[in-house]
């Protein structure tokens, strides 16, 4: 009978193991890209960290690039399977020829904040300054000069110079350090500087300029051979949107965006996750206004983008498909939130 028993325990203990085997192998292996570390990543992070991707049986590699163009030419090339990125590195792939897909974006408005030095006090003051970037006709280039023209500035009329810094963190740490006089931040970053007495030129979000900013891109090639991997990619997506919104979860976001942000004081931090909150979309479906917006601005720089349609550069399909069958809405429910 003991060894009965033996026998049987064996059993049930190979058949979990090979379960458990059989759920691992089953998660699909994808590549995903994002080139700035911003408040926007947020869903990004809590996705992986609180295994939503494997919910949806996802096993991502998640790579920061560290520039817009570099991520849109993995996506091109096949390198890389995901990208998240905003609306501007598409456009700017479109102008040279190369046609991606956005599937899906957390927020449809500029959210951001400018931000200028202690010794700056008013819009005017700031000509002939200098702001920090991450680069030249990227997202935060685009923020930038759509928060000069909401202030009654031109970087070229008002000789304002743009500095190539990094992503938002960076450029953040190079405005607190003096090295530039001003920048267009979000969340977080934004109330670290307030906290340390920076002065707040001009809140972006009430204007509710059109931006489609933090996108899920894939090649079309992507999309046309693994349309199942891109809506549970979406599905994904929606869920950590979900869980960053629901009350329930606040102190477990606001530790991310703490660990992730570099924000040691709470308050800080609690105003950048209210500020989160009050920035992206339940629903994220991309809209075109925010696209013809980036499209304005990019041809400045090159001409062929004006001749861009970006309807084409934009595929709803799968999150409206998912919008209609009533997943968001369930999804929203699960968590607590209308």
């Amino acid at each position: 009978m003991d060894r009965f028993r033996s026998v049987l325990v064996l059993m049930v203990f190979l058949l979990i193991t090979a379960a458990q085997f059989s759920l691992v192998s089953a998660q699909t292996k994808i590549t995903i890209g994002y080139a700035a570390v911003s408040p926007r990543t947020t869903p990004l992070y809590l996705a992986q960290e609180q295994g939503l991707f494997a919910k949806y049986g996802l096993d991502p590699k998640i790579v920061l690039v560290r520039a817009a163009a570099t991520l849109v030419a993995t996506l091109v090339t096949g390198e890389m399977d995901v990208g998240y990125t905003g609306g501007t590195s598409v456009l700017g792939a479109a102008g040279q020829g190369s046609y991606l897909k956005i599937l899906s974006s957390i927020s449809s408005t500029l959210t951001h904040t400018l931000v200028a030095h202690p010794s700056f006090k008013r819009a005017e003051e700031l000509r002939g300054k200098c702001f920090g970037i991450q680069n030249p006709g990227g997202t935060t280039w685009i923020n930038t000069i759509l928060a000069l023209e909401h202030v009654g500035l031109d970087y070229k009329r008002d000789n304002i110079n743009l500095l190539a810094i990094g992503d938002s963190v960076l450029v953040g740490q190079a405005l607190e350090a003096g090295r530039v006089d001003a920048a267009v931040l979000d969340g977080a970053l934004v109330r670290r500087l307030r906290s340390k007495g920076f002065t707040i030129i001009a809140e972006l979000q009430p204007a509710k300029i059109p931006l489609l900013s933090q996108a899920i891109v894939v090649s079309p090639e992507f999309l046309q051979k693994r349309p199942d991997i891109a809506e549970k990619l979406l599905m994904t997506l929606v869920e950590s949107l979900a869980y960053s919104m629901s009350p329930a979860n606040k102190a477990v976001v606001i530790k991310t965006m703490m660990r992730k942000f570099q924000i040691a004081d709470p308050v800080v931090a609690e105003e950048g996750y209210q500020d989160y909150l009050s920035g992206v979309e339940r629903r994220p479906i991309p809209m075109v206004d925010g696209m013809r917006n980036i499209r304005r601005l990019l041809a400045t720089l090159n001409p062929k983008i004006a001749s861009v349609k970006v309807e084409d550069l934009i595929d709803s399909r799968l999150i409206r498909k998912l919008d209609e069958n009533g997943f968001i809405d369930k999804i929203a429910a699960s968590y607590g939130l209308k």
